[in-house]
């Protein structure tokens, strides 16, 4: 289980462990936190008082600081699993939903005419399409894209990279995704 960090400001930083979440919490370094909480951790007692301490963790913190993210230079990473979940696990050639053992990153111009492996250049594609498709373009092949592939949001990017999100945490995040998003629905 993972706690969605952010910054003060609201915006996302990294996905951490509930470990790590306790270690912002001990050192005061929580501004606000929210959600539901999702781990208790038990200190020693105070001598003076004989009370345990504890920690709550909610799923989504904001911490304090200066972010080191700024949402306007992220180039998320390109993964074969973000790209197949940007896609919905589409082709985008024959539009068939695959599972994503039989999925393949697609290139729209290949290596092979100077095409490049970034966001803008690939898609999802079957394993018999990307075959049919080969070292040509779309156009070569007389294979029409289905969708135009496009560079994930931050926000985006935060979901693509987790698989188990959690309720409040998706929420959170789906609230900021651009209204053209392929996650919604």
């Amino acid at each position: 289980m993972k706690v969605l960090k952010l910054s003060a400001q609201g915006l996302p930083q990294s996905w951490i462990s509930l470990e790590q979440a306790v270690l912002h919490y001990a050192a005061d370094q929580v501004r606000w936190d929210a959600g539901v909480p999702i781990a208790v951790f038990r200190g020693g007692h105070n001598a003076a008082t004989g009370l345990q301490s504890q920690i709550e963790v909610s799923s989504i913190i904001g911490t304090k600081g200066v972010p080191n993210i700024n949402p306007f230079d992220i180039k998320p990473g390109l993964t074969n699993s973000k790209l197949f979940a940007r896609d919905r696990n589409l082709c985008a050639y024959c539009g068939n939903d695959f599972d994503e053992t039989e999925l393949t990153r697609e290139h729209i111009i290949p290596f092979a005419q100077n095409g490049r492996d970034h966001w803008m250049n690939v898609v999802t594609a079957c394993r018999a399409c990307n075959h049919r498709k080969s070292s040509r373009t779309p156009e070569q092949a007389r294979m029409p894209l289905l969708y135009a592939p496009y560079v994930p949001s931050l926000w985006e990017d935060f979901i693509l990279r987790n698989r188990r999100i959690l309720a409040d945490q998706m929420e959170f995040l789906m609230a900021h995704l651009p209204k053209s998003s392929r996650l919604y629905g």
